[in-house]
């Protein structure tokens, strides 16, 4: 008797029901953010909510209450307002950050930086001035 049959995978019927699709709330829960991939460029106003990262250019502004990842590839030109961001490439532009602005080894930022929380790593540079002032609590 062979350890290994052939078999054939038997199609569904009309009476046999397809598995349901995972509600809204699963779906929102396994989201991650997006990824605008090296190679990619792009003209005009970038919008997201949650989480991008970008690893290719843009040219334009960049508006979000979420958190951004400039990668190590990636060159932004235009101004960036943001929940948070993580900057590991190129940003000619002015930056405001509602939590945070972390700029990591290796990145370069020419403009300006308003946000309450500043990381600098060695050998990042930046070329500007930086407001880091909290912000007032809204009642």
């Amino acid at each position: 008797m062979p350890l290994f049959t052939p078999t054939q995978k038997s199609e569904p019927t009309a009476s046999t029901p397809p598995p349901p699709l995972p509600s809204n709330s699963t779906v929102s829960e396994r989201q991650s953010g997006g990824v605008l991939s090296a190679g990619v460029s792009i003209k005009g106003s970038v919008r997201f909510s949650t989480e991008l990262v970008i690893d290719g250019q843009v040219e334009g502004t960049i508006d979000s209450g979420g958190r951004l990842t400039v990668g190590k590839n990636a060159h932004i030109t235009g101004e960036i307002r943001a929940g948070s961001l993580a900057v590991y490439g190129t940003v000619d532009g002015d930056v405001t950050a509602v939590e945070r602005c972390e700029l990591h080894s290796g990145c370069t930022l020419r403009g300006d930086i308003e946000a309450p929380r500043l990381v600098v790593d060695e050998e990042a540079a930046f070329l500007g001035s930086a407001k880091i002032a909290m912000r007032p609590k809204q009642p």
